[in-house]
């Protein structure tokens, strides 16, 4: 969902100004809360005591601390109004409670006169928030809020490879956070796991508990920090395990720069890894690991990987109460997040998983649940800054109805080919219509899209990557100055036009718009399409396209700009992973033989679909019939990924005139099963 940006409010205040020392000795603290994540600042208190930094004289908590955990002059109090009541003179209160406390608790101690250290998040609303932004305006008080991550010196070192352009330009960062959490997990207090309990909101989900420092550090070298660095915020909200809160999600945020912020993130994961920030560069990228402070840098010179110290914020604190030097995580400063936590917190609930899309592995309390190749769609989310239900994940949510389609079914309800807009797709990619998912009668399905490897490359549909050197195709240029594919500003966008008839498995015939980076027409195109079952294992689907130049244009590719080999655009199909691919004409076979050559059909063989330790893979046969109007090479990968296209430019561009028309018509034959070379050729030939 969308969150409104211009909720009322007080404006951002500006940072509390710096408290002049009351004292000459360690700071006196208090820390609420001694269990979960407060055991962590009873040990780093224990070690800036022995520093002589800090004097730990009062503790809070309903349950106690074993004996011997604290210095025997420590006061132990059942709760934060006993502590306060009973005139320790602080100078700094620790919150580390649940969150649904953080709000009274945090109001509390800046009355109360003291400094306060807040774990994230910082409370359970925007309105919260900006409540608690007025009483530290007012008390004069200074807040740090616990993002820990923020103190990584790495940030640092991010900011200086950014301002020396070492991957270019920022075109995007992405957030990648892939944890465990077993049933003992949500089992360990009454609210984890929970939107709300009694009525009082808790937003206990993985963006905003346990992967929070995922998104935050996300946006701090976004430089998003305040409420107005932040433009909107999307959610795509899922659970596995049975609670309330999100447990695998996607959030989208746009900072006002226009920036895309991509996080996608699970508990559900086959295994713990250490999450990521993913710099997207226009001349490479960077991925900081900031749960170990390491960055690794990869562009054109090369790879190297550094790692780094970190700043302890509660010495932070300290030092800026003592010497005015600046908060790492200010109050103030984590007005962002705070819009991404309210985002999350008023969006519709999270779509339970059916058990079909879950695996648990483990028992007991010790079980865990596992969505099946959820590492593969957060690469994807990533990579297309997409959301699970943008990438018609089998469990997610239905795209939106305007944005996706059933062009033609099996004449019993079951899809065979969804027409997609494209037109919410990152400008990165070239927005454009295309037909994903196809499957065959069977119901195994043949395409794919937005995957990691190559997030531009979208099912089934028609597109070339130089039009008057405007990309239509995605992804970088190949360009023949550089000899090389660069990132470039360059991306068009097709737009289709609302179709004449809506009919079912009516022939379909659309109009569309090729715009290029300055929003005017290059071309128009008339696309149809339509389809014929052929039995019960086979259906045809025919493809056609008619071009119209509005002004003098050139079509090419890479090939066309000097890529030898790489002839791409046009007519291109990408399918799936797939096992014991089989690809054949009628007088050559395999990738190397195939690829470039011209032949009347191209049929490609394989098993689809599998998805180890839920189902196995079906066979499924795609035959593809060379363009009637112009024999091109065929374009086609295996190995590295599988794809098949009919290449319009192969090695040379194609140019038309204003008003000057240019068409091209294909056919695929969509089967179950394996076909040979002679039930391949007997098919095309009854064609």
């Amino acid at each position: 969902m969308d969150t409104p940006l211009t909720q009322p409010g007080p404006p951002t205040l500006p940072a509390a100004k710096a408290a002049s020392p009351r004292r000459t000795g360690p700071a006196r603290v208090a820390l609420i809360g001694v269990h979960g994540f407060g055991a962590h600042h009873l040990k780093n208190l224990e070690r800036l005591t022995r520093a002589g930094a800090v004097e730990l004289v009062a503790v809070a908590d309903p349950n106690p601390p074993s004996p011997g955990a604290l210095p025997d002059s420590t006061a132990v109090h059942p709760d934060l109004q006993s502590l306060l009541a009973g005139e320790h003179g602080l100078d700094v209160v620790i919150v580390a409670t649940p969150i649904q406390t953080h709000a009274p608790l945090a109001l509390a101690t800046l009355a109360s006169g003291a400094d306060l250290y807040l774990e994230k998040p910082p409370v359970a609303s925007l309105a919260d928030f900006r409540q608690l932004q007025e009483a530290a305006e007012a008390s004069g008080r200074s807040v740090q809020i616990g993002f820990q991550s923020l103190g990584s010196q790495a940030l640092a070192a991010i900011d200086e490879l950014l301002r020396d352009g070492t991957i270019g330009t920022l075109q995007g960062i992405g957030a990648t956070g892939r944890w465990v959490r077993d049933r003992a997990y949500y089992k360990r207090s009454r609210w984890a796991g929970k939107r709300s309990m009694d009525g009082v909101d808790v937003v206990d989900g993985v963006a905003t508990n346990p992967l929070a420092h995922a998104i935050a550090t996300a946006l701090r070298i976004a430089g998003a920090r305040t409420v107005d660095d932040v433009s909107s915020v999307e959610t795509d909200l899922y659970r596995a395990n049975d609670i309330e809160a999100d447990d695998t999600s996607v959030i989208r945020i746009r900072t006002s720069a226009g920036l895309p912020i991509t996080c996608a993130l699970t508990l559900c994961a086959s295994e713990s890894v250490e999450p990521y920030i993913t710099l997207q560069g226009s001349r490479g990228t960077a991925v900081f690991h900031y749960t170990k402070d390491r960055l690794h840098v990869s562009n054109a010179d090369g790879e190297h990987s550094l790692e780094f110290g970190r700043d302890d914020l509660t010495e932070n604190l300290l030092e800026h109460l003592a010497e005015g030097s600046e908060l790492t995580s200010a109050l103030n400063d984590s007005g962002a997040f705070m819009l991404v936590l309210e985002a999350v917190r008023t969006a519709e609930p999270p779509a339970p998983l059916t058990s079909g899309y879950v695996r648990w592995e483990g028992d007991g309390e010790a079980a865990h649940a596992v969505i099946p190749g959820i590492e593969d769609a957060l690469e994807r989310a990533i990579g297309a800054h997409a959301t699970f239900s943008e990438l018609a994940l089998p469990w997610a949510r239905p795209a939106d109805p305007a944005a996706a389609t059933v062009l033609f079914d099996d004449d019993g309800g079951r899809p065979l080919a969804v027409q997609r807009t494209g037109a919410r797709l990152n400008a990165g990619l070239s927005p454009r219509p295309y037909l994903h998912p196809v499957s065959t009668l069977g119901g195994t399905l043949v395409t794919d899209h937005l995957p990691a490897d190559h997030p531009w490359h979208l099912g089934a549909g028609f597109a070339l990557q130089d039009v008057n050197g405007t990309n239509f195709w995605g992804g970088r240029t190949y360009t023949r100055d550089a000899g090389a594919y660069v990132s470039r500003q360059d991306h068009g966008r097709i737009e289709l036009l609302p179709p004449g008839s809506d009919m079912p498995n009516e022939p379909d015939v659309r109009q569309l718009r090729w715009l290029g980076t300055d929003g005017q027409p290059l071309l128009t195109e008339q696309r149809t399409a339509s389809r014929e079952v052929l039995g019960e294992r086979v259906w045809r689907l025919d493809l056609g396209t008619e071009l119209t130049a509005v002004v003098d244009v050139s079509l090419g590719s890479p090939g066309s700009n000097g890529a030898a080999g790489s002839g791409y655009g046009g007519f291109f199909w990408r399918l799936p992973a797939c096992s014991g691919a089989r690809i054949f004409t009628s007088d050559a076979e395999g990738e190397p033989a195939v690829h470039g050559s011209v032949a009347p059909w191209l049929a490609w063989t394989a098993s689809f679909g599998e998805v180890p330790g839920i189902r196995s893979g079906q066979p499924a046969t795609l035959v593809f019939s060379a363009p009637a109007e112009s024999a091109h090479p065929w374009f086609v990968r295996c190995s590295g990924y599988p794809a098949v296209g009919s290449a319009l430019a192969w090695d040379k561009p194609v140019a038309l005139a204003a008003g000057e028309s240019l068409q091209r018509s294909l056919s695929v034959w969509v089967c179950d099963g394996e076909l040979s070379p002679a039930a391949v050729a007997s098919l095309v030939a009854r064609r």
